[in-house]
């Protein structure tokens, strides 16, 4: 049962990244609750598997492969919601990925990748969506940012903590810009989530998982399912005050000190 507050019936919400990882989190909870969903994702397979998962629970998804890299793509993206829903209440801009490479090494070409994959194509989305959303008098848009967003991570994340710097400094301009018409722009910033992505990189150095978890008050890395609440918040009425928010999602990563240390868990962490 949902609670009213936390009610998505009706409402329309567009997701990228939705075919695993929390892109496709967020949009089995935002399901969950109510909402229906244009699902977005270059991995063909992936994504027809979390419209199908949804469609099993009665809710309706439509899944649409698109580079969100590419405005011209996700512009014809926005005239298929047109098409199919008439309407958005929700974007999540959750798809992109970043380029490792040393600051003095890493190629210009891959610089600007990273820009496009996670600053134009989060732009030209929340363009497309904040148009109609203004028209409309509200929506919610929650642009996927990072705790590199507004730290440094070093390991070769130059391009990458630029890009998410952006996207920051975007959501904030944006709610300033889009408030007084009803339209809320937030950002998540997660830690280290346990996707596809990172798994590959723990498996070829182990040490990493380690060193993450060092950081890590809250004794684990991030799990996909960690974003489900807090995506269903922002997208409902309950969160109808909270508008230009950094919102960590990392276990007190961000809270903890460079010099501090983890405290043990009681019973050396058995219930």
């Amino acid at each position: 049962m949902t609670l009213p507050l936390f009610d998505l019936t009706n409402k329309v919400a567009v997701v990228s990244g939705a075919a695993q990882g929390m892109g496709r989190a967020m949009a089995l909870a935002l399901a969950e609750a109510g909402a229906e969903l244009l699902l977005v994702d270059l991995n063909e397979a992936g994504v027809n598997r979390t419209a199908a998962e949804i469609q099993a629970t009665g809710r309706r998804a439509t899944a649409a492969v698109r580079d969100v890299a590419d405005p011209a793509q996700i512009r014809d993206l926005f005239r298929l919601l047109d098409a199919e829903f008439g309407r958005i209440d929700f974007l999540g801009n959750v798809a992109g990925e970043g380029i490792h490479g040393a600051p003095e090494e890493i190629s210009l070409e891959d610089v600007e990748q990273v820009w496009r994959n996670l600053v134009l194509g989060r732009f030209c989305a929340c363009q497309e969506a904040g148009r109609r959303m203004l028209a409309a008098g509200r929506g919610s848009i929650v642009n996927m940012g990072s705790l590199a967003s507004i730290t440094a991570l070093g390991r070769g994340h130059i391009a990458y903590s630029m890009a998410m710097g952006a996207v920051a400094q975007m959501t904030r301009e944006l709610s300033t810009e889009w408030a007084s018409g009803g339209v809320r722009v937030n950002a998540i910033l997660p830690a280290q989530v346990l996707n596809p992505g990172l798994e590959k990189r723990i498996a070829e150095n182990p040490r990493l998982q380690d060193q993450f978890l060092s950081g890590i008050p809250a004794g684990r890395l991030g799990r996909p399912d960690d974003i489900r609440g807090l995506a269903v918040l922002l997208a409902s009425d309950a969160s109808e005050w909270i508008t230009g928010a950094l919102i960590p999602m990392d276990g007190g990563n961000l809270a903890m000190n460079g010099g501090g240390s983890v405290r043990p868990p009681a019973n050396g962490g058995k219930a």
